[in-house]
């Protein structure tokens, strides 16, 4: 059918964003919209390109605010406007996951679809736990099934019936509500009462809680651990393995949010998690340069006219020599100005292009930056440029003009919350161990729209910044735990981190 795109039904894996398929995480890249659910990482939508349409059509259980039929109609609808549409869905969308529904429906209407498997959670959670679902001489076959009816959420399949008298391995998914229903069926039909069961909630995440027992007692352990769904139950002789890794590292233990765009947080993530800690994206930032600038393509396009080029991130220099590539200006124009950098961080990225910072502040922030230059610069004659962040700190303006410095501060990007409705409430991130902040703008993204009576749920909260203007703008939210990274960079936030659990410990 003309003018119809198509629509990729993309398994995202259990709950860690890194176990998605690389053929999946492809077409995240390259779709022009996405329709995902609660189940599918968040972290995910960080790949997303420029201008690519989010539908969050997430169902909590026993509050389907979107019911099936209404994304099947919004699969439709989409890909009647869209040339690639992505249905990011958990798991794997064959199994237990309605997408035989969703392509019956675009059947229905001719649209093309192809399904990319993903890895489902029925096998990938119990690994996670150290549970086979298979081993020999304890089970050499599993089952895989649901544990409630479509129709009723109470109800339990005719299945289990059968399903008790069966050897193997059972892994029974969505069914931690119907828990006891499950225990007392198995058991009156044949089950043994001393027979394993484990079961895992948020399994492959940071979050993962697992209980374990017997069918005589699981019900009462997994009130004990306050286990909720999502959650899979695995009964079986499996259950009682405990096939995990137990090496001790630093961070072991520790649960640490991050904040920031993919530069810093991709890097952050790998430093903790190479030291222990278990990590999640709670706020995940995206950087827009403004592509109409005429005023940046001017200034650049008569960088003569000034003596000093001021740098406050590490964004600001990679965008402004792009930028530089694109206008196709010759660098050879650069070689009387003066650089002057924030930190070492900018410090480092502005030696990745070729140039030695001549100047860098004793401490790390705008504010000393802007004092300690002005005794450089010669005031009736230096002009200086600033390009950098829309939310860049009004402190540096301030300073400058205090001292009489003539400038150009420019805006050439915007930082921006890839998708409001998930972020993290006050509850959520009291879990977390430390909180990390690498930009004033992460802090305003995750904290503008939340209540004073929620933030001060967090007063207690450990937070690493990555600098003055971070931790300002975290006072300004009424912050005052808090600690100041040695070094701007991931891994000046590492060792804040690090820091801090052994004065602790």
């Amino acid at each position: 059918m003309d003018g119809v795109g198509k629509v990729y039904l993309v398994g995202a894996g259990p709950g860690d964003p890194g176990l998605i398929t690389q053929k999946g995480l492809q077409l995240l890249k390259t779709c022009d919209v996405v329709i995902y659910d609660r189940l599918a990482s968040p972290s995910l939508l960080q790949y997303l390109k420029d201008g690519c349409k989010k539908i969050n059509v997430g169902k909590v259980v026993g509050n389907h605010a979107v019911t099936q039929r209404e994304i099947n109609q919004i699969i439709v609808e989409q890909a009647k406007l869209h040339k690639h549409v992505v249905r990011l869905k958990g798991g794997d969308s064959f199994v237990f996951g309605r997408g035989g529904e969703e392509i019956l429906t675009m059947e229905e209407h001719g649209i093309p679809y192809e399904v990319i498997p993903g890895i489902t959670s029925a096998i990938s959670v119990p690994t996670y736990a150290g549970i086979p679902v298979t081993h020999r001489g304890a089970s050499q076959s599993f089952s895989v099934v649901t544990g409630h009816t479509a129709d009723e959420e109470g109800n339990l399949p005719e299945d289990f019936k059968y399903l008790a008298k069966l050897g193997g391995t059972l892994v029974i998914l969505m069914g931690v509500g119907n828990l006891e229903k499950i225990t007392t069926t198995l058991l009156e039909h044949g089950r043994p009462a001393d027979t394993p069961v484990a079961v895992v909630a948020n399994g492959t995440t940071i979050w993962q809680e697992e209980a374990r027992g017997t069918l005589q007692d699981i019900c009462q352990k997994v009130k004990e651990a306050k286990i909720k769904a999502p959650a899979i139950i695995i009964v079986g002789e499996v259950a009682a393995f405990h096939f995990k890794a137990k090496e001790e590292l630093p961070l072991s233990g520790i649960k640490v949010g991050i904040t920031g765009t993919a530069n810093i947080t991709d890097k952050l993530t790998q430093q903790l998690q190479d030291m222990g800690a278990a990590t999640d994206i709670i706020s995940q930032s995206i950087l827009q340069m403004y592509k109409d600038n005429a005023a940046f393509d001017e200034a650049l396009s008569s960088i003569e006219k000034y003596q000093w080029l001021i740098f406050t991130s590490t964004n600001a220099v990679e965008l402004c020599f792009l930028k530089w590539k694109e206008l196709q200006l010759d660098l050879r124009k650069l070689a009387g100005l003066k650089f002057a950098v924030v930190g070492k961080g900018t410090e480092a990225a502005l030696l990745k292009q070729g140039f030695h910072s001549d100047f860098i502040p004793s401490a790390a922030n705008v504010t000393t930056l802007a004092d300690e230059l002005s005794g450089l610069v010669k005031h009736d004659e230096d002009r200086i440029l600033i390009p950098r962040a829309e939310q860049g700190s009004e402190d540096l303006i301030k300073t400058l003009e205090k001292h009489s410095i003539s400038f150009d501060d420019i805006k050439i990007y915007d930082i921006k919350e890839i998708d409001q409705e998930l972020l993290p409430d006050a509850e959520q991130l009291c879990r977390y161990d430390y909180l990390t902040f690498a930009s004033a703008s992460g802090v305003h993204g995750l904290f503008k729209g939340m209540q004073q009576e929620q933030k001060a749920e967090l007063k207690d909260s450990k937070i690493v910044c990555i600098g003055e203007a971070t931790k300002q703008a975290l006072v300004d939210y009424g912050f005052t735990n808090l600690l100041v990274a040695g070094e701007a960079s991931a891994s000046g936030l590492v060792q804040g981190i690090l820091s801090s659990v052994k004065l602790e410990g």
